[in-house]
């Protein structure tokens, strides 16, 4: 069970967050300028955190058209979240950060962004692994590819990038239980919504889960192949949903790590290559699944498959099934 102290919904104190005003000082991101973000008097600056950008990216996940990792950043990722979200809503908007989408999205949900949590005995018994080796034979030599400590698997938990979790709570022993932290509140796996097809854009890169009207379920950040190792066309459909799979290394068959020609299965994990899940696609060997790296997710490559994170993935896991279509678009 999580245990959290949530907010008051018109500002989160530093009482209530369990935070000195010295430990506050010391916050990339103030808490109660995060719950009070509006446009018109935080507006978002390239390349630094934003009190609003980490506001809407917590509503946007909760709306269920998902940021990515909650960084506080304003990137391609949050701007095509708040298009698709502007367009589910059927809202005219310029750009990304018109004011009409912006508070329409903050007037949608007045609950609070951040809550407080206390770590508990579980979080902090692990079992945990000292380093994830790049090397697949390496990988392939551990018993499990779990999470490399408790802050890494906090982090994932509630959606949030490392170092934005480590730079809300500086002074925070995230091995210990008891520690009450500052986190991110986002939404919960959407439980029901009968999917009918999936839309995975090459050029967009990402991945829309659709109604039988056409209308939008669910959009994800997606990493969707890269040039070298493109991924597939036309229409394929789900075969098989494996939760916590082993990652097959066939260099025959795929890609070749460097000079690793040996067929390989490396064990299950969160920092497993293809993460928590793997969605098994009609066309041989590709997939929808996870990642070990959710901040990479459209910023980085993958071996011609469909790579979401960790949460957006088991999130499109629960919904779907066997036979539902899954159509490339360009």
């Amino acid at each position: 069970m999580r245990h959290f102290r949530f907010a008051a919904a018109l500002g989160l104190g530093l009482a209530s967050a369990g935070v000195s005003p010295a430990a506050a000082a010391d916050r990339a991101i103030d808490p109660i300028a995060v719950e009070t973000a509006r446009l018109d008097e935080h507006e978002p600056v390239e390349g630094e955190r934003s009190p609003l950008v980490l506001r809407l990216q917590v509503l946007l996940d909760r709306a269920d058209v998902s940021p990515g990792v909650i960084d506080g950043y304003l990137g391609e990722n949050v701007r095509k979240a708040l298009e698709a979200w502007a367009g589910r809503e059927g809202l005219d908007a310029d750009a990304p950060l018109a004011a009409s989408v912006v508070e329409a999205l903050i007037a949608g949900d007045g609950d609070p962004v951040l809550a407080t949590y206390a770590i508990t005995e579980e979080d902090v018994a692990g079992p945990f692994v000292d380093e994830i080796p790049d090397d697949y034979a390496a990988l392939a030599e551990m018993e499990r590819l779990a999470y490399r400590g408790p802050q890494e698997m906090l982090a994932e938990r509630f959606h949030m990038d490392q170092d934005l979790l480590a730079a809300m709570n500086p002074d925070a022993d995230f091995s210990r239980a008891g520690t009450e932290i500052l986190v991110a509140r986002p939404g919960e796996p959407l439980q029901e919504g009968a999917i009918a097809r999936i839309e995975v854009s090459r050029s967009v890169g990402a991945l829309r889960a659709l109604d039988a009207d056409g209308a939008l379920v669910l959009f994800h950040p997606a990493t969707v192949g890269s040039r070298e190792t493109p991924s597939p066309s036309g229409t394929h459909e789900i075969t098989a949903i494996a939760r916590d799979p082993a990652y097959y290394y066939r260099p025959d068959v795929n890609f070749q790590q460097g000079d690793l020609d040996e067929a390989l299965e490396i064990p299950p994990g969160p920092n497993n290559p293809v993460g928590t899940v793997w969605i098994d696609l009609s066309e041989p060997t590709y997939g929808i699944h996870g990642t070990p790296t959710p901040e990479e997710i459209d910023k980085d490559f993958s071996h011609g498959c469909v790579r979401l994170t960790n949460w957006d993935a088991e999130e499109l896991a629960g919904l779907v099934e066997t036979g539902t279509p899954v159509v490339f678009v360009e």
